[in-house]
């Protein structure tokens, strides 16, 4: 293990793109207005773009203003004196050269590369060349590392044979979000949950990840990728893991990251049966979302496709913990609401000793993780109705909410980006939240061969109305094995 230093520095290659200007720059914004950010750290912005200092500074100031919490004068005084920019083209050694000037006097920056990840390898190499990559220097990547294991495979050697794999920081914002890092505590810090949480007691897990939004402009890109490689190969699976690993021996980054290898290890490798009988695609068309009319993939991309926008499926894990346990993942675009989702079904009591009415109100419980657009928590428990009733007792279902809103609100309180996390864990050298390259690689074998069995079985996408939950054999799917889609 190396050791671990605290950054003095980051630098953001891609920083007039819009996951800079979205996340990345507020994030840090925030993290310096609540005093995180050391005194001298210096934010170091790189791009194509042919900007002066003194214009992208302009740019970050307007931006800044423009979000909903506004401009604090205060702390953008203190963080416009952080800021500095150079133009440059970072994939070259004489670009990185132009960089120098901007590092000077620092001793362990953090490079941040929102850039494409068909870049990641060059930009390195660069780094490299000009001496500006050495021990203390640590890189983040942006998701998807590969659109399938061997690609995935090129960039890791590429970016591995420049920094040690403890310098590495492959980032997934969904495990930078509060009710992400809560399911670890809520599973680990009670005494409640961790005896429960197995197949004698668990029905099935759903785990749902649903997008308003159509592909748009971004077609050229989604259109190699789809929702397979885009969400579920990691995203979802990251959710998967948190879901269902086992305790870590402690909270170090390599014990939890180890747990995490073992589940996707433990995932039942996809037939062609499997493929036909536990997955489906589908592809949006027109339809209304919001009240508005919109396009269809197809109409957006301007000619026929055969990528998936939509996918659900089944997923097992054969270990002694979840045998038997069924995981469904669904994730789509154009569909009905915005909203990611655990849903934990347990199971129904064994034996009710109530009669009438009271015994066809009784339910399962049900654990409930809302990560976005709320962030709760909320456990469904039985309760006796108040009140008489001629018939005897009658029982309702009520939640046990644990919202991260409700709990916190308050004068000055503010939903926190899932980046500020992460860069705040990168800048002090911890990966726990990030993923390591056999987590990366394991998670691109299940899904090749998914995709694989795809091919195999000649499954193509199936239409499905923009505004809809997708096609019709997403609920026959999970019908199948005698569920239905928690909505």
């Amino acid at each position: 293990m190396i050791e671990t230093w605290q950054a003095d520095a980051i630098v953001l290659f891609g920083a007039t793109g819009d996951l800079s200007h979205r996340m990345l720059i507020p994030s840090l914004y925030h993290l310096d207005a609540d005093g995180f950010l050391p005194p001298n750290f210096k934010v170091l912005a790189t791009a194509r773009a042919q900007l002066t200092h003194d214009e992208f500074v302009a740019q970050v100031r307007d931006l800044l203003a423009a979000r909903p919490e506004g401009l604090d004068e205060t702390v953008w005084k203190r963080f416009e004196a952080r800021l500095d920019f150079t133009s440059a083209d970072a994939t070259t050694e004489a670009g990185a050269e132009q960089l120098k000037p901007m590092l000077e006097g620092l001793k362990a920056p953090v490079f941040y590369l929102a850039l494409s990840p068909s870049l990641y390898g060059r930009v390195c190499v660069a780094l490299a060349a000009a001496g500006l990559a050495h021990d203390h220097t640590r890189i983040v990547l942006e998701k998807p590392v590969g659109r399938d294991l061997e690609t995935s495979r090129e960039i890791n050697v590429a970016v591995g044979a420049v920094f040690d794999e403890e310098r590495i920081f492959r980032i997934d914002h969904y495990l930078g979000k509060e009710t992400v890092q809560n399911l670890i505590a809520l599973r680990f810090a009670n005494t409640l949950f961790e005896p429960l949480w197995n197949n004698l007691t668990i029905d099935h897990v759903q785990i749902t990840v649903a997008e308003t939004e159509g592909v748009g402009d971004r077609w050229p890109y989604y259109d190699e990728y789809g929702a397979l490689r885009d969400m579920l190969q990691n995203h979802m699976l990251q959710l998967l893991c948190l879901v269902a690993m086992e305790p870590p021996s402690d909270m170090e980054p390599d014990s939890v990251r180890n747990e995490k290898v073992k589940v996707l290890r433990s995932l039942r490798r996809f037939s062609r049966v499997d493929a036909q009988t536990w997955s489906i695609r589908g592809q949006y068309t027109p339809g209304v979302v919001g009240g508005k009319q919109v396009k269809g993939y197809q109409e957006e991309r301007g000619q026929e496709s055969g990528t998936e926008t939509f996918v659900a499926l089944r997923a097992d894990i054969d270990n002694w913990r979840w045998a038997g346990v069924p995981f469904f993942l669904r994730t789509g675009k154009r569909l009905p609401e915005r909203r990611t989702q655990i849903a934990i079904q347990f199971k129904p009591v064994p034996h009710s000793i109530f009669d009438g009415q009271a015994k066809d109100d009784l339910v399962a419980n049900r654990l409930i993780i809302d990560l976005q657009p709320d962030e709760d928590i909320e456990l469904t428990l039985m309760n006796k109705a108040p009140g008489l009733t001629a018939g005897g007792m009658r029982l309702q279902a009520l939640p046990l909410s644990l919202s991260l809103l409700r709990a916190y609100e308050g004068p000055g309180a503010r939903r926190r980006i899932a980046y500020e996390r992460l860069l705040l864990d990168a800048i002090k050298g911890n990966s726990t939240l990030f993923v390591r390259r056999d987590e990366v690689e394991e998670a691109w074998r299940w899904v090749d061969g998914v995709a694989a069995a795809w091919r195999e079985a000649g499954l193509t996408p199936k239409p499905y109305a923009a505004g809809s939950w997708g096609p019709a054999g997403a609920f026959a799917l999970i019908e199948r094995a005698g569920r239905a889609w928690y909505d």
